[in-house]
C-alpha cells in the first residue's frame, strides 16, 4: 500500500493530556478562590465535574461537550443558582492559559511530522473538540508548517468514530481512502472509527502497555 496522507489525533497523541488537564484545573481553582470561592482541591473537584457531567449530558457526541467554559457555566449556574458569566469566563481563560502553557509534544512528534513532510506524505489532525481551542494547541506548539488540514468536530457535526470525521479530510486533501491511515490513542474513536470505514489504522500508545 502506498500511503499518502496521515490523518492524526491530536490530544494524548501529539502530547499527553493528563499534565495539561491538572494544570488548567489547579490554575482555574485559584482563580476561583481569588473571585471569593472556598474551594479546596477536593470540593473544586466535585464542582468540576458536576459542571462536566450536566455539559455531557445535555450535549452528547458534539464538539461543545468538551468545552471547559460550558463546564464552569453550568457548575455556576448549580451552585450559585443563577447565571454567573464574568465568573464563567475568568475560570474557563484560566484553565485554557494554563493547559496550553503546559502543553509539550512527545518526543519524535515533530521529528515524524518532518520525515512525512519531506516524503511528500499530506498530514491531517482530526480532532473531537471546539476550533479555536484547538488552533490555539496548535499555534503553541509551533505545528503551523507541519499541517495540511486540522478538521475539528465541531466543523463536522460529528464526534470521531463518525464516519465524516474519516472521509471529508480526505475529500479536502483529495486523496484516496486506500492512501491513507488513521493514527490515534483511542482505540473507539481513532482505531474502531477508522476500521469502520475501511481505513488503515495505527494504535498509538505513548506507555507501550497496550
Amino acid at each position: 500500500m502506498s500511503v499518502n496522507a496521515v490523518l492524526f489525533d491530536f490530544d494524548d497523541t501529539f502530547y499527553p493530556y493528563s499534565p495539561c488537564n491538572e494544570a488548567g484545573k489547579d490554575t482555574a481553582r485559584a482563580t476561583a478562590r481569588d473571585l471569593g470561592y472556598d474551594f479546596d482541591r477536593e470540593s473544586f473537584e466535585a464542582f468540576y465535574q458536576a459542571g462536566r457531567r450536566a455539559t455531557k449530558r445535555e450535549l452528547p457526541g458534539t464538539a461543545a461537550s468538551h468545552e471547559r467554559f460550558l463546564y464552569f457555566k453550568r457548575a455556576l449556574e448549580r451552585r450559585v443558582g443563577r447565571p454567573r458569566p464574568a465568573d464563567a469566563l475568568a475560570l474557563g481563560e484560566a484553565y485554557w492559559e494554563a493547559y496550553i502553557d503546559e502543553m509539550a509534544l512527545y518526543p519524535g512528534v515533530e521529528r515524524t511530522l518532518e520525515t512525512l513532510r519531506e516524503n511528500g506524505i499530506d498530514v491531517a489532525i482530526v480532532t473531537n473538540l471546539t476550533t479555536r481551542v484547538q488552533l490555539e494547541k496548535l499555534a503553541a506548539l509551533g505545528l503551523e508548517s507541519h499541517i495540511d488540514l486540522l478538521l475539528t468536530s465541531e466543523e463536522t457535526g460529528r464526534e470521531k468514530p463518525g464516519s465524516v470525521m474519516f472521509t471529508l479530510p480526505l475529500s479536502r486533501l483529495e486523496r484516496r481512502p486506500s492512501e491513507a491511515v488513521m493514527v490515534g490513542d483511542d482505540v473507539e474513536a481513532d482505531i474502531a472509527g477508522g476500521n469502520a470505514v475501511g481505513r488503515s489504522t495505527a494504535l498509538f500508545d505513548a506507555e507501550g502497555d497496550r
